[in-house]
């Protein structure tokens, strides 16, 4: 293997890395694996057959290459055939190409496994590249028959200049498309035997219907074919009781007030107090086109302990009502009746809970001096983690990922993977987070009290709209037919 060894390995990692990354497992360990055993078995080499381990602790391959750095004889024609193929020359053309921006060939597609009905359903989502300009995705279930198949063609796309990103949004797109219509049963007559799966052909772009609230991360530009671009084992238990807290920095003692809208000034809209803590009034009038929600605003929640003078604001545009969080306070949540996609970072409210969508860590659990092998239980791999936050920020009970779902709710069962007994508001099977093809989509379970996401940015409100400040919430009446409220614009 040409190259020196820091150099080559330090390849093998980055490259490993970008692998995994893509749900490549098995290619992340076969280069792990022959660059640990391909130079001395020092501790750059320990560390890359530590990180292969912990892809597979039963990998025969791993096995083989912790053989060779020890000296154990046996049979490593494998392992032989894995050096011979991951060369330094190999390794650094590899990078080149899995670097973010390149596309030579097929862009590596999306694979995951899915629960249905008590059923395990795999979907994946391949690119066949620019000579062969298609994206193909197939459902599996029951070990390997093929439920359904979607292909797309983006030939008339090809001379693109931002044809890669086009394309990994097409997959993407095309990958969630399959997933929702299995969560909406479209495929159930089929799955059932009474009707006929296979491929289908799809000449319009992919039908992603799902709603976005928190927006903390820059979403990626959107696109479709050909048209304008087309619009992403059980880790912990928390048994925490609700805080009287909710989770929140208390806000600081209002300065002013703002002047109220005048009396003449027409009715917009309503905001209903569906629950309060602190008492006021049952109702708040929005006058006029603009309205700032704080507790020194014209929704003056000044009982409100975790209400920030100045928290959002809402305007009228002629289309309907708007609403624009500002920045400083603890944010405006808003009631999901639907699955939304969420961002890492993003926060959402489960009964009285205050939780955040979080990326795993990094392992620290490499070998020690010596060589000395980290032992440890098996690691079930795991996407993301949800944690709960306290009054200061301070966090909670973590949870994480049993591989690519977590669910929320206050029964003590194995479908739950962050319990709240102590929250009369959280309901048994409450909200579930889901990783689909680079995307975190949060469903409502159906809970009574609901399931309330933080708004970043702007979002439209609709008449009904729940909203979320501090521990008091507030419904959007934008109906003509409540006295005294005229219709927007």
């Amino acid at each position: 293997m040409p190259g020196r060894a820091s150099e080559t390995r330090a390849i093998a990692s980055r490259v490993a890395k970008i692998l995994r990354d893509r749900g490549r497992n098995d290619d992340a360990l076969a280069i792990l694996s022959a660059t640990a055993a391909a130079f001395d078995n020092d501790l750059e080499g320990q560390a890359l057959l530590a990180e292969a381990l912990r892809i597979d602790p039963n990998s025969a391959l791993a096995r083989m290459a912790f053989e060779r750095m020890e000296g154990v004889p046996g049979d490593h024609a494998r392992l032989d055939a894995a050096i011979q193929q991951y060369g330094h020359d190999e390794l650094a053309k590899l990078e080149r190409t899995l670097r973010p921006g390149v596309f030579l060939r097929a862009q590596v597609g999306f694979n995951n496994n899915i629960k249905y009905k008590g059923a395990e359903y795999h979907v994946q989502t391949e690119d066949s590249g620019l000579d062969k300009p298609h994206i193909i995705t197939h459902l599996f279930a029951d070990g390997g028959r093929v439920i359904r198949s979607h292909k797309r063609s983006y030939a008339s796309d090809v001379s693109r200049p931002d044809v890669s990103a086009f394309v990994k949004l097409l997959m993407k797109g095309q990958h969630m498309e399959m997933v929702l219509a299995l969560r909406e049963g479209k495929f159930d007559e089929i799955i059932a035997g009474r009707a006929q799966g296979g491929m289908v052909v799809l000449e319009h772009p992919p039908e992603v219907d799902l709603d976005r609230i928190g927006n903390r991360g820059q979403r990626a530009p959107q696109a479709t074919p050909s048209k304008p671009a087309i619009p992403a084992p059980r880790a912990s238990v928390s048994d925490a009781a609700p805080r009287a807290d909710g989770g929140r920095t208390p806000a600081p003692t209002p300065v002013r007030a703002q002047r109220p809208a005048p009396e003449a000034a027409p009715i917009r809209a309503r905001l209903h107090v569906t629950r309060s803590l602190h008492g006021g009034p049952d109702f708040w009038d929005m006058r006029g086109d603009e309205a700032v929600i704080g507790s020194a605003g014209n929704v003056l929640l000044h009982h409100e302990r975790f209400c920030h003078p100045r928290e959002a604001m809402l305007h009228a545009d002629g289309q309907g009502l708007v609403l624009t969080d500002l920045d400083g306070g603890n944010g405006v949540f808003l009631r999901i009746h639907r699955r939304v996609e969420i961002g890492l970072l993003d926060e959402f409210i489960v009964g009285d809970q205050l939780l955040r969508l979080e990326r795993n860590p990094d392992p620290n659990d490499g070998p020690g001096p010596g060589p000395t092998y980290f032992r440890s239980s098996l690691k079930w791999p795991s996407a993301f983690r949800v944690v709960q936050v306290f009054e200061g920020g301070a966090p909670g009970a973590v949870a994480m990922a049993r591989g690519t779902t977590l669910q929320v709710g206050s029964a003590l069962e194995y479908a739950n993977d962050l319990v709240f007994r102590g929250d009369p508001l959280v309901a048994p099977y409450h909200c579930v987070i889901e990783e689909q093809a680079e995307a975190f989509i949060l469903s409502d379970l159906g809970a009574k009290s609901g399931v309330f996401v933080r708004v970043h940015g702007r979002h439209r409100l609709t008449h009904g709209s729940e909203m979320l400040v501090g521990r008091t919430r507030l419904m959007v009446d934008m109906s003509p037919s409540n006295p005294g409220v005229s219709a927007l614009g």
